[in-house]
């Protein structure tokens, strides 16, 4: 391996003699990395310096695996079969019921697909043919329904129905105003006509996220437009990497905000959407599988996060990072974060695997004697932590996805690919990377110190979460180099933007608003027939004087009730003004306590939005109320602890 490094390493001295590998040294405008404002887009082309770091890195990766003389059975992926991937798709979109037997049957796919953009209705239809000529070339006998009948059967009979010899790309740009047809009522469009005017020196279109419309209706309309002109390899801009999310009054949704079965709905509609993003762009996007492999069933390395959980869940109660990792990134934080070339320079070899051994032994015992562990060993191990994971911390399924990221036109279109892709992981992998992240970010915060710039530890990492037991093992030297500034890109991109790719964006929240809604339509809908056909005889008028008794007697318009069991005995009714926030509601609640409730500080609890269209949602402080009373008034407004 000490050759293959050498090798690359002098490749890389050609190369930029060649003018065959790129870089960018523009040392006469140098500031410091994780800065908010970079040197320009070409910050991509990473330094010779770093990227020796990478191929260090790989060296160290392998040295160690030498040093166990690991016999570790290989990750194997798939190959699908035809059609499979699609199906696969399908199920996880919600949509199962598009295609198999039970085609037809369900009212749930109906909901979902009258809430898709169509740019997303765009890409469902792609996956469904596929499906239906796979299954028609299998012979199978049961019912394949005609992809466009699918979608009339849902769509509004004034709708428009779009012609099947237009494509796709342009059906999804020929109007803006057909963003808001798929999703009716102002108070869940999906898109909007209104028009913002953006401060004059930051232009909203260029450093602004609009979370508002789809990403994949941003990109079609991009494309389009004479001024988004986009090129291959992801230097479609150079605008710099200060991206910001314009405040939002109903609130901003971050991942952890949502119940469950809300999540769940978001984690469904993202993968649509996603692809209907990779569609517009002309960029493949193809979920991996593995084969299943033997994987330990106890222990620390080499775990799966699953099984790792329910391990430390026996001892801590409602943990959601696995203890071993949170003990390692404390361990390297206790000795400061100043220490020259931390993460960089490797522990000692023979110590890092006695320690390994010996942290597999007491770990859970609770004697293993932590004073022995040395700032670089301790940094060492949880590098080997995150590589000996039977499946990468990326999962199988998006690890390709998150590498093929560099490969969109713009920064842009790269961050809103990313945020998708972090919806889409496994809540054990998403709250892990996230803690790896806020790691990573408070070692830079130290450069000055240790020297770890944002680049240095971009590449020092990317390594250990990109390359893993069956991926891009067999590479040639040029590819190897493109995967080590590619990955090494997006590992930065991830630690730099992380608080925005744990935000949920507002058209997801919406259109699961409006899924919510149209069920408890057909809901009632199905209920007021039972009743009808139990109780003919019933005096009807009777009943709808009884159903509207509820309390809209006590809550006169423009007030909302708020309850605070954990603070007052009581509920409140607050006046709606149009600057009332959730921290407003909070603070009147904390300071005036009453009876026997816990003593909670502010940062504890939280303002929820529970039911009517939404199944329950942790409202940041700067939510306004009055707006979002107007997009869910049947909403219950509870103050309580957030859920860990």
């Amino acid at each position: 391996m000490v050759t293959v490094v050498t090798k690359l390493v002098h490749y890389l001295h050609l190369s930029r003699r060649s003018g065959q590998y790129t870089m960018n040294h523009d040392n006469s405008k140098k500031t410091p990395d994780g800065a908010s404002v970079d040197r320009s887009g070409s910050q991509d082309s990473l330094d010779e310096l770093s990227l020796d770091d990478y191929f260090k890195e790989i060296e160290n990766i392998h040295e160690t695996r030498r040093n166990n003389h690991e016999e570790r059975e290989a990750l194997v992926v798939k190959e699908p079969d035809e059609g499979e991937l699609e199906e696969e798709w399908l199920k996880e979109a919600g949509l199962s019921n598009l295609f198999g037997e039970n085609t037809g049957d369900s009212q749930e796919s109906m909901v979902v697909l009258s809430t898709l953009t169509r740019t997303q209705k765009a890409a469902v239809e792609k996956r469904v043919e596929t499906v239906t000529q796979t299954l028609r070339k299998k012979n199978k006998h049961h019912q394949i329904p005609d992809v466009r009948d699918i979608f009339r059967l849902q769509s509004d009979p004034k709708e428009k129905v779009c012609d099947e010899n237009e494509p796709s790309a342009v059906r999804t740009t020929e109007n803006r105003s057909g963003t808001q047809d798929e999703t009716k009522g102002p108070k869940f469009s999906v898109g909007t006509n209104e028009q913002k005017t953006p401060p004059q020196d930051m232009p909203f279109s260029e450093t602004d996220l609009n979370l508002e419309i789809p990403f994949a209706e941003q990109a079609a309309n991009t494309k389009d437009s004479s001024v988004g002109k986009m090129c291959k390899g992801g230097g479609g801009d150079t605008l710099p990497l200060n991206f910001r999310l314009p405040k939002d009054k109903t609130g901003t949704t971050k991942i952890g905000d949502l119940a469950p079965q809300d999540m769940k709905k978001v984690c469904s509609l993202a993968l649509i959407e996603l692809t209907a993003l990779y569609d517009v762009l002309g960029t493949e996007f193809k979920q991996q599988k593995a084969a299943k492999i033997k994987t330990k069933d106890s222990g620390l390395f080499g775990v799966p996060l699953s099984v790792l959980l329910e391990q430390d869940q026996k001892k801590v109660p409602g943990t959601k990072i696995p203890l071993i990792f949170q003990k390692l990134i404390s361990q390297i934080e206790e000795a400061t974060l100043e220490t020259e070339g931390l993460l960089r320079i490797p522990g000692v070899a023979t110590r890092v695997k006695t320690l390994c051994q010996e942290l597999e032994a007491k770990f859970y015992e609770g004697t293993f004697n932590w004073e022995n562990v040395k700032q670089h060993d301790a940094a060492s191990l949880l590098k080997f932590f995150i590589r000996e994971l039977p499946q990468p911390l990326l999962t199988v399924e998006y690890l390709k996805a998150f590498q093929d990221v560099q490969n969109l036109p713009t920064k842009k279109q790269q961050l809103q690919a990313l945020n998708l892709l972090v919806i889409l992981l496994p809540e054990a992998n998403r709250d892990t990377l996230k803690v790896l992240l806020e790691f990573l970010q408070r070692v830079i915060d130290h450069r000055d110190k240790n020297k770890m710039t944002l680049n240095n530890v971009a590449m020092v990492m990317a390594p250990n979460l990109f390359t893993f037991h069956g991926f891009g093992s067999k590479t040639i030297e040029q590819s190897e180099f493109v995967m080590a500034a590619g990955t090494a890109n997006v590992m930065r991109f991830m630690i730099q933007h992380q608080k925005l790719l744990w935000t949920i964006p507002k058209f997801l929240v919406n259109q699961v608003r409006k899924q919510n809604a149209e069920s408890q339509k057909k809901e009632k809908k199905d209920k007021a027939m039972k009743k009808l056909l139990k109780k003919m005889a019933y005096d009807r008028e009777k009943h709808e004087k009884q159903d509207k008794v509820p309390n809209d007697a006590d809550v006169p318009q423009g007030v909302i009730r708020v309850q605070a069991p954990h603070l007052s005995k009581v509920s409140m009714a607050i006046q709606l003004t149009e600057e009332l926030k959730a921290s407003d509601i909070v603070a009147r609640f904390l300071s005036q306590k009453s009876g026997n409730v816990q003593t909670l500080k502010k940062e504890e609890v939280f303002l929820y939005e529970i039911g009517g269209n939404i199944g329950e949602r942790c409202l940041d402080d700067d939510t306004y109320m009055k707006d979002l009373y107007q997009l869910n008034p049947n909403a219950e407004w509870v103050i309580k602890p957030k859920q860990s």
